[in-house]
């Protein structure tokens, strides 16, 4: 089983389209983990995402990579905004991820606009990624965000740097806010002119939790959980050319994704999406 693969824009990495997601082992136990990380190798996966943020993630991926490095393109991200304390996170997670060079850096939820300046200001967390990367501890920066002016705050930050590659959401119900699915598109054509890379979130976000259900899942939000409605979420994604969809944050559903991935088959029309959205009830998970 192989997942097919797509350039990372101009990192020189072929990436599988799906990138795993390591939000999933927040919680995960040693062994948990192992089985987890286990099964990106029998799908063929090449590239992980972690962040400090993502609970234990960092310090369960690090012993797996001891013995794996050398076969993923590995991201992780900083949430600190000045100079020194993104210094030291990035040195953080070099060592909890057992590495001695991170293939990504990101600036991670860059998109409240104090932040932004102060980030990407003189003594700012950007200044620290660039200095790494002179001195050869990660190859690649990027930034990323997860709300709905993260589509325009990537273009801000673009302008003001040559970053690598960005993160945002990304799925039916997104592609359809008649704001964001505009914004969406503006920074995919700047991203695809500078070939920077595009990675995708969200994929299989059906809303908000209701109030009174019981979570059945680590996700902050519901998702979608059939196996034939992870299919038509994640053929709908990865039917776009030039962008990498990465994991949901939940180990129970990673098999399924995976599986879909792997088998995956055409972009559905729009005629079959509206349909489906009909029938599973596709709503914000931001509030607007």
């Amino acid at each position: 089983m192989t997942i097919g693969k797509r350039p990372f824009g101009r990192t020189g990495h072929m990436s599988t389209e799906v990138i795993f997601g390591g939000a999933s082992l927040w919680t995960a136990s040693r062994d948990e983990a192992n089985r987890t990380l286990d099964l990106l190798l029998e799908y063929g996966i090449n590239h992980i995402d972690a962040a400090p943020q993502y609970g234990d993630a960092e310090i369960r991926i690090g012993p797996w990579m001891d013995r794996h490095r050398k076969d993923f393109f590995l991201a992780t991200k900083t949430m600190e905004r000045g100079y020194e304390a993104a210094k030291a996170s990035i040195h953080r997670s070099l060592d909890r991820l057992h590495t001695d060079q991170l293939d990504l850096i990101q600036l991670h939820a860059l998109i409240d606009l104090d932040e932004w300046e102060k980030a990407l200001g003189p003594g700012g967390a950007l200044e620290a990624a660039i200095e790494a990367r002179d001195e050869g501890l990660v190859r690649f920066i990027g930034v990323t965000g997860h709300n709905w002016n993260v589509a325009s705050m990537h273009r801000r930050s673009l302008e003001r740097f040559d970053f690598d590659s960005i993160l945002l959401p990304w799925n039916w119900h997104c592609a359809n806010h008649p704001v964001y699915s505009k914004s969406f598109e503006a920074v995919v054509k700047m991203c695809e002119e500078r070939d920077v890379a595009v990675q995708t979130i969200k994929a299989l976000a059906r809303g908000p939790w209701p109030s009174k259900m019981a979570r059945r899942r680590i996700t902050w939000y519901e998702p979608l959980e059939g196996e034939d409605d992870v299919r038509t979420a994640v053929d709908w994604v990865l039917g776009r050319p030039k962008i990498h969809m990465i994991t949901t944050g939940d180990l129970g559903l990673l098999p399924t994704i995976f599986r879909v991935a792997d088998t995956r088959g055409n972009m559905p029309s729009d005629e079959e999406m509206r349909a489906f959205d009909e029938k599973v009830g596709l709503a914000s998970i931001f509030g607007l």
